[in-house]
């Protein structure tokens, strides 16, 4: 009996041997594959200068306080610069128009100017003011 209890104990260790060889085989497998496989990028252009230039051109046209006009601007141009890195987080490549020779890459301008509205519109509303 003590054969037979030895042999299926080492007939045990020997499967669990194999199933564990065989997991991490797989699993090597499926990282080797998850980091050499090329994730599809999409370039996308944003006319980032003309959207900050028209906001100026705006704010120089409201009678103003200076120093409301100094902290909307700063706003805006933050909200501009989460805006675009956002963008970027969800594997497009974000260039600026501005510095694009040519190409036929998309232009995400609309998308920017919504989600810099986006973000001005709560401290907007915080601070009063009427979008």
């Amino acid at each position: 009996m003590s054969d037979q209890a030895n042999s299926s104990h080492s007939l045990a260790l020997k499967l669990l041997a194999t199933a564990a060889l065989v997991t991490s085989l797989l699993w090597g497998a499926w990282v080797t594959r998850e980091v050499t496989s090329e994730r599809g990028q999409r370039i996308v252009t944003v006319r980032l200068a003309e959207t900050i230039g028209t906001f100026v051109e705006e704010a120089a046209r409201v009678d103003a306080d200076p120093a409301a006009v100094q902290a909307a601007s700063l706003a805006y141009l933050q909200a501009a610069e989460s805006a675009v890195a956002e963008m970027g987080n969800d594997g497009r490549v974000v260039l600026m128009a501005e510095a694009v020779l040519a190409g036929a890459a998309e232009d995400a301008t609309p998308e920017l100017e919504r989600r810099i509205a986006d973000k001005l519109e709560p401290r907007m509303l915080e601070d009063g003011e009427q979008p």
